[in-house]
C-alpha cells in the first residue's frame, strides 16, 4: 500500500484524527475505550453491510442458476470467473489491498455460487 493510498478502507484521515486527538500523556483510558468502541461501532457497520451485500450476490446468483436451468444453459462458466477475478485483482491494485486476499475471498464465494447454481439446475424445473 502507497503512502497516498492510505488504509484500504480509505479512512486515512480518520487513523490520523483519532490518533491525533487521543492524549499520549494523560493516561484517559476512558477517551481510549470511546473512541475503539467508536472505531468497533463503526466495524460492526460495515460488517452489517458486507453481509447483506453477500446475501443479495447469493441471491443473484439463484436467479442465474434458474434463468440458466430454465434455458438450458450450461452452469459452467469460465470466461465469466476469470472477468470476476480480473475486476478483483485490478480493484486490489487500484485501492491497495492485498490482491491474495481477494483472490482467496473470491475463490471461497465463487465455490459457493457454482455449489448453489449445481443444486438449481439439477432440481426439476417448475416452468411451464
Amino acid at each position: 500500500m502507497n503512502s497516498e493510498q492510505g488504509h484500504p478502507s480509505g479512512r486515512q484521515e480518520t487513523a490520523a484524527a483519532v490518533h491525533d486527538s487521543t492524549p499520549a500523556d494523560d493516561g484517559s483510558h476512558e477517551d481510549a475505550q470511546r473512541i475503539l468502541k467508536s472505531l468497533r461501532d463503526e466495524l460492526d457497520g460495515l460488517d452489517r453491510i458486507l453481509l447483506e451485500t453477500v446475501r443479495r450476490r447469493l441471491d443473484c446468483c439463484c436467479r442465474i442458476g434458474l434463468h440458466k436451468r430454465d434455458h438450458a444453459i450450461p452452469m459452467m462458466q469460465p470466461h465469466r470467473i476469470g472477468v470476476v477475478q480480473e475486476r478483483a485483482a485490478a480493484f486490489a491494485a487500484e485501492h491497495g489491498v492485498s490482491p491474495a486476499f481477494l483472490r482467496a475471498l473470491y475463490e471461497l464465494i465463487i465455490t459457493e455460487t457454482c455449489r448453489l447454481e449445481d443444486e438449481i439446475i439439477g432440481a426439476p424445473s417448475t416452468s411451464a
